[in-house]
């Protein structure tokens, strides 16, 4: 189902906004570099510098709010940046320990085995506080079933995939130790594929996640979020956003050579 032409207004607005607030806190490098301003101008390099921030904080402020506005329509509870809470009992940890050294000598990647085994000690041992546990986007479907996405870079490398699948279990030992009956899906989401269109293939995935339940790339992503067509469709938001704001943009960056 693709969007319909209203959500799609609302989205383009939401990209509008994000863009325009990213402008306001934008504070460009400070660094002289005289070669490059003659060579390309300071406008082309305030534009480097900021396509540089953007990207560094493009999950933040362009895709998150624009993954809340989509979901909103299919799901019944839409936040993101949630606070799941503090509490993890030392057992948990201790499961979650030995999942993860299971994983690192090759064991087999089983997300439903590995969701069941914390369930179990959720609530048994030592209960100790962690720092507030966020999530970047989390979701509650119409029949209660409960979606945590962290929302990532496109290219990450083995290290991240570790430390994503360790943060996922945590997840979920953080929220069963409150809701130890529920029923949770801990997921990270690529925005996009930057090998299109050959198939997305971090080999560094393997062997670390579950690639069926742990992962979702580009349209499986913002398709799941509001129905199939989304991937599509959002892209074309992004150009038409692209170029509403475009004179604002380029007025933005020509102060730079003043």
């Amino acid at each position: 189902m693709a969007l319909e032409k209203n959500h799609k207004e609302e989205i383009v607005e939401t990209i509008k906004v994000c863009l325009r607030q990213k402008f306001l806190n934008y504070k460009p490098e400070t660094e002289n570099m005289p070669f490059h301003y003659r060579l390309l101008g300071k406008d082309r390099m305030a534009l480097f510098s900021f396509l540089q921030s953007l990207n560094t904080t493009f999950g933040i402020s362009i895709y998150e709010p624009v993954a809340k506005e989509l979901a909103k329509g299919i799901f019944k509870e839409v936040q993101t940046q949630y606070v799941l809470g503090k509490i993890i009992t030392d057992q948990a940890q201790n499961e979650i320990q030995e999942i993860m050294n299971d994983l690192s000598v090759g064991g087999n990647v089983n997300k439903i085995e590995e969701t069941e085994r914390i369930r179990k000690v959720a609530q048994k041992g030592i209960e100790k506080t962690l720092k507030s546990v966020k999530v970047d986007l989390f979701l509650v479907s119409n029949s209660d079933e409960i979606f945590m996405f962290d929302l990532k870079t496109v290219k990450p490398n083995k290290g991240d995939f570790i430390s994503y699948k360790r943060n996922m279990l945590e997840w979920l030992a953080v929220y069963f130790f409150q809701h130890p009956k529920a029923k949770v899906n801990t997921l990270i989401s690529i925005p996009y594929n930057p090998y299109e269109p050959k198939p997305y293939a971090r080999w560094t995935m393997k062997g670390m996640l579950d690639l069926n339940r742990e992962v979702m790339v580009a349209h499986e992503f913002w398709d799941f979020l509001s129905g199939e067509g989304t991937y599509s469709d959002l892209l074309d938001c992004f150009e038409k956003a692209g170029i509403e704001l475009r004179p604002e943009i380029d007025a933005y960056f020509a102060k730079f050579n003043k």
